[in-house]
C-alpha cells in the first residue's frame, strides 16, 4: 500500500482548482453511459467499423459540447503545471494527522 501513495496522490501536483475534477471519474461514467445508451439503440453491429464510427462520433459530439459549453479546466490554471520548480516536483508527504 505504501508503494501506491505515488500514484494515488499525483493528482496533487496539478493546481488547487482542479484537484476535485482530477479525483473524480463522473464525466468518464456519464460519456461510458451515453456510449453505451448509443450502441443499445443500434442492436446488432453489421461490422467493426461500424461500431468505430458510432463510438467515434459520440466521442466527437461529448469533445466539442465541453470545448464550446463548459471548459472543464480552466486553460490559466494549467499554465502553472508550466511554471513548476525542483522544489515543486517532490513527492508530497502525508501528514500523521492525514494517514
Amino acid at each position: 500500500m505504501d508503494d501506491a501513495e505515488a500514484d494515488v496522490l499525483a493528482y496533487m501536483a496539478f493546481p488547487s482548482q482542479h484537484r476535485t475534477k482530477l479525483h473524480s471519474t463522473n464525466p468518464l461514467e456519464r460519456l461510458n453511459k451515453e456510449v453505451k445508451r448509443r450502441a443499445d439503440v443500434v442492436g446488432i453491429f453489421p461490422n467493426e467499423d461500424s461500431i468505430v464510427r458510432l463510438i467515434g462520433a459520440v466521442l466527437l459530439e461529448a469533445n466539442d459540447e465541453w470545448q464550446l459549453q463548459h471548459r472543464y479546466m480552466q486553460i490559466e490554471g494549467m499554465a502553472e503545471l508550466n511554471t513548476s520548480t525542483v522544489e515543486e516536483e517532490k513527492p508530497l508527504q502525508i501528514t500523521p494527522k492525514a494517514a
